[in-house]
């Protein structure tokens, strides 16, 4: 039983013509079974290249990608005595226009292998580690905080 009668009841009765093509047509698919296969693992193998190629290109554009990301990176060193700058991440309270996230300048008292350092603000006996990612160099004076003026002009 055919899809149009059970959808609508009665059989199909299709022209001569495209009776006769679609025999030949089912014909010429049902000819040769192990070309049909052949064609088809040919075109599975070169699915696979293609895939193959696309992951090489994927993995040269990432490497090539990488070496321009670390070309541009600036590597900072640190030296025992050199003034930094600290990223305060937990400071919250006021928004981000209104307050520097980065606090006072800190001296490095020690600079470990791994990363980290060793900082104090005021006293030596008062140093604390932090993360060398944390810091940045500090190129300005010493400033003193006590001293705040503000010079305001009425016009």
């Amino acid at each position: 039983m055919s899809p149009f009668q059970l959808v609508y009841g009665k059989a199909c009765y299709l022209p001569a013509e495209l009776e006769h093509k679609a025999y030949w047509d089912l014909k010429k698919l049902n000819l040769d079974m192990a070309a049909a296969g052949e064609q088809i693992m040919l075109q599975l193998i070169e699915l696979e290249e293609f895939r193959l190629r696309d992951y090489e290109n994927n993995k040269i554009y990432k490497e090539k990608v990488k070496g321009w990301h670390d070309r541009r990176l600036v590597h900072k060193s640190f030296v025992p005595g050199q003034q930094v700058l600290l990223f305060n991440s937990h400071l919250r309270l006021f928004p981000r226009k209104l307050k520097s996230r980065w606090s006072a300048s800190f001296i490095i008292k020690t600079v470990f292998p791994h990363g980290a350092m060793e900082i104090f603000n005021k006293h030596p006996d008062q140093a604390f580690k932090v993360n060398g990612q944390r810091l940045k160099h500090y190129y300005g004076d010493t400033v003193n905080r006590e001293v705040v003026s503000a010079i305001l002009l009425a016009t």
